[in-house]
């Protein structure tokens, strides 16, 4: 076998199999479940490109997983990447129809609420969310970023819905990190870093709280949403400086999310200001 070959086998890292279809379509796809289809496919630019473009001819809960991705993007169009088959890339068509528009901004919220309670229950690491929706772990004693959550609208009116792509990191090392404040579960310490019932794990997890959210009519108290999201969010109650759309930026201790998925910032001067879209810096305590 050529370099090369060794380098296209699927195989060639022991240490980092491919993930095996057909059981997770096996123990994922049922009768009266949210998921529909469930593709594996060995590398792609972006997944949610990907289902994006066919998003009106796919029926909801179709799930699309990358061992590798050469054009994944990020919140605010940033772009990553990751050795093949080191974390799980994958994207989810939802179309909650009957849910009001206004409500669809807490979907990106619930699939960060839906991957950290599914990754603690079998990784059994503590995970926490950045806000919006950015998983951190500890690694030593940092609080690094492991994974994101990115949400966008695709298809038409009629027959769209939006595409959640989730990036996760599971068995990079430390050499492989992008950059320092990078993390991965194994890192982290996790006690499984087996793809395959993470992977289940966080879809069984998604398809519960979408479900309980869908039928609450979007409704983010009724669902229990807000209030698990706030007891898992790691920003609320730290001094915190977001960086708005048009080069603004506003500090402040960040008291609470909204009913609209907002963070509320409570500013030196007095005011609460929500905050919609954004980058939130963690800032670290003054010194006395």
């Amino acid at each position: 076998m050529t370099p090369s070959d060794a380098e296209d086998n699927r195989w060639s890292d022991l240490d980092r199999p491919p993930l095996n279809a057909a059981s997770l379509r096996r123990t994922l796809l049922r009768d009266g479940g949210l998921w529909s289809s469930l593709d594996v496919v060995p590398v792609t630019g972006s997944t949610n490109s990907d289902l994006a473009a066919r998003a009106d001819e796919l029926p909801e809960g179709a799930v699309l997983v990358a061992e590798e991705q050469s054009a994944a993007r990020g919140r605010l169009d940033r772009r990553w990447s990751a050795p093949a088959r080191s974390g799980l890339f994958f994207s989810v068509l939802l179309k909650p129809a009957e849910v009001p528009v206004e409500r669809w901004g807490w979907l990106p919220l619930l699939a960060g609420v839906a991957v950290a309670t599914g990754l603690s229950r079998v990784a059994g690491v503590d995970t926490a969310l950045k806000w919006p929706n950015d998983l951190l772990v500890t690694v030593g004693d940092q609080e690094r970023k492991a994974g994101g959550i990115l949400a966008e609208r695709a298809g038409s009116a009629s027959g769209g819905g939006i595409v959640i792509g989730i990036g996760l990191n599971v068995t990079l090392r430390e050499d492989e990190l992008p950059v320092p404040t990078a993390g991965s579960l194994a890192l982290a310490g996790a006690k499984v870093t087996d793809r395959d019932p993470l992977l289940r794990s966080v879809l069984r997890s998604l398809e519960h709280w979408y479900t309980s959210w869908r039928d609450a009519d979007g409704d983010p108290t009724a669902s229990r949403l807000q209030e698990t999201y706030a007891a898992g969010c790691a920003t609320l109650g730290r001094r915190v400086r977001a960086e708005l759309p048009g080069n603004r930026a506003v500090a402040g201790e960040a008291v609470a999310v909204d009913a609209d998925g907002r963070l509320i910032l409570a500013t030196q001067e007095g005011v609460q200001e929500p905050v919609g879209a954004g980058d939130i810096v963690h800032l670290r305590p003054a010194t006395p």
